[in-house]
């Protein structure tokens, strides 16, 4: 599952980019096609009216094109004013049903700001302290090291400093398992850590879920109930939900694709509430306009009140954690950044000398970015309906551009070029693996005695079955894990998975001890495109019982 920022699989600037920028032209906002959810949006009195880029709705339909997306939503939001708020496209490929300003999208990890602004209030209302331990709120919460269990603070929950490696964990509760919130958070005791605690930036799920029992333990509101009361009805978000498994109650809901073995087509959603907190949360462009024009805003609501303090808002936009700076590629020079890191639930950087808050989302057949530039008050939000990161970057840099006002740059070309440089890259690093396969090679034992139960002490149990023919692979918490193990070299072998639209493959190497019995097996994913969230490296697979 892809619940990531800019950077997580990908340099920071992979996800990024977009098209050219164009001439500036005056248009009032009543001009602009609205849905009429859209003209709800109280407007503050006094202010200039801004344009909006010439030729967006051109550019939107070359970027859809370009990167074979049916269907997305784009919101901008300048100077206290809703500027656009615009479905293009369709819901589902193959049907008419177009998307509009009110269609829902999962917006996945930008869930997680969500999340640090509750925590946030929380902060507020003195029910809670940033920098107090979160065994104080959650006795029970246990990590491997003892020292970090008593030192971690929510803080740190929400920055990707608990030195848990990347994605650590995810096979817990993706692809979809049978796992309850909390059921997943119990494992948290088993998992090693990859660094000393606070000494790296890794970015990692399971710690928001823990943010989210805070959120439980100190309100008596379940974070879904929470969200929904404390911060959707008073923003007027009417059409979110904080609950993932809510798409299969809705209409307007635009269906997932994805490209599966060369071809756009339909996947199946995720529909599990286990990882809400981390990014669980269902919305559309009118409603995430109302969202980032509430940060923009520093708290106040617009058309009156406040859901939270300046103070609160200035804290929420520090950056408490650093990430390395990677060189832009070639084909995507403007994005040369000077610093980068997170802050509370939110990816902190440099873009053309300004300082941008930003995070994307990702789920089976959706992905999604918000881009707010806090000191020019301008807020992009892109969903789409397919995983194509190429779409919402063009799109957001784009828009950036015209009112940063630089200098034109083809961010649609740009990404093209860099998207197709990445895929011969991959397909070299296949080519060179299997170049080096020693395909004569002979597993060490006969096929049956591969099979029996192996344990993961974070996991849990994995199955191996020998039916007379081939060996399969099932991990028992996760239904969609399931495939044939197909003999590779050695004692190696490749777990192709029958849900092709996982498109994560997998290594698992046997050893053996000096006796020939089978000591341990260890997992990693075949391609390097495989999602961070598959993280079979981080298994060590023990045989439960003499195999058979």
């Amino acid at each position: 599952m892809r619940l990531k920022i800019n950077g997580e699989k990908e340099p920071a600037f992979n996800l990024k980019r977009f098209s050219i920028i164009i001439l500036l032209t005056f248009l009032v906002i009543s001009s602009f096609p609205f849905t009429s959810s859209s003209s709800s949006f109280a407007q503050p009195a006094k202010r200039e009216i801004q344009s909006l880029p010439p030729g967006l709705d051109n550019l939107i339909s070359r970027v859809m094109k370009t990167f074979n997306v049916p269907g997305l939503s784009v919101a901008i939001v300048k100077d206290g004013q809703v500027l656009l708020s615009k479905g293009y496209g369709v819901r589902r490929l193959g049907e008419s049903s177009p998307v509009d300003s009110r269609t829902l999208f999962g917006i996945a990890s930008n869930s997680k700001f969500f999340t640090a602004t509750a925590l946030a209030m929380l902060v507020e209302e003195g029910k809670i302290s940033w920098d107090a331990p979160v065994i104080d709120y959650l006795p029970s919460f246990q990590l491997w090291d003892p020292y970090v269990t008593r030192e971690i603070t929510v803080r740190d929950l929400l920055c990707h400093r608990c030195g848990l490696g990347l994605g650590a964990g995810d096979l817990l509760w993706w692809p979809p398992s049978d796992r309850s919130r909390k059921e997943i958070l119990k494992q948290l005791r088993y998992i090693k850590p990859a660094s000393s605690f606070r000494s790296t930036y890794a970015y990692n799920n399971l710690m928001f879920l823990v943010a989210g029992e805070v959120i439980e333990a100190v309100s008596g509101l379940s974070w879904e109930d929470f969200i929904e009361k404390r911060i959707l009805e008073p923003l007027g978000m009417k059409d979110t939900s904080p609950r993932i498994s809510d798409l299969e109650k809705k209409d307007n809901v635009a269906a997932t694709h994805a490209e599966v073995e060369g071809t756009v087509r339909l996947v199946k959603p995720f529909l599990v509430d286990n990882i809400n907190p981390a990014g669980g949360i269902i919305s559309s462009a009118d409603d995430m306009a109302r969202w980032v024009l509430c940060h923009l805003n520093e708290g106040k609501i617009n058309g009156g009140g406040r859901l939270f303090s300046e103070k609160t808002a200035r804290e929420l936009g520090q950056m408490l954690v650093a990430r390395p700076v990677s060189p832009a590629p070639p084909e995507l020079a403007p994005l040369k950044a000077s610093f980068s890191g997170y802050g509370h639930g939110i990816g902190i950087r440099d873009y053309r000398g300004w300082k941008i808050l930003q995070h994307t989302g990702g789920l089976p057949g959706y992905v999604s970015q918000v881009t707010m530039l806090p000191d020019l008050e301008l807020g992009v939000v892109v969903l789409t309906n397919q995983e194509a990161t190429e779409a919402f970057s063009a799109i957001t840099y784009s828009i950036l551009d015209f009112y940063l006002k630089a200098p034109t740059f083809d961010w649609v070309a740009g990404f093209q070029q860099f998207k197709e440089r990445r895929l011969k890259e991959i397909k070299e690093a296949e080519k060179k693996a299997e170049a080096a396969r020693d395909a004569t090679s002979k597993p060490s034992l006969p096929l049956e005695k591969y099979a029996g139960l192996y344990n993961d002490d974070w996991y849990g149990e994995i199955e191996i079955t020998w039916t007379g023919e081939k060996l399969r692979l099932r991990f028992t918490r996760t239904p969609s894990l399931v495939g044939d193990m197909i003999h590779w070299q050695y004692n190696t072998f490749i777990v192709r998975w029958d849900d092709r639209e996982l498109r994560a493959d997998a290594y698992i190497t046997f050893n053996l001890n000096h006796e020939g019995a089978i000591e341990e097996a260890r997992m990693k994913p075949v391609s390097p495109a495989t999602d961070f969230s598959f993280d079979f490296q981080d298994l060590l697979l023990k045989p439960k019982k003499k195999t058979q």
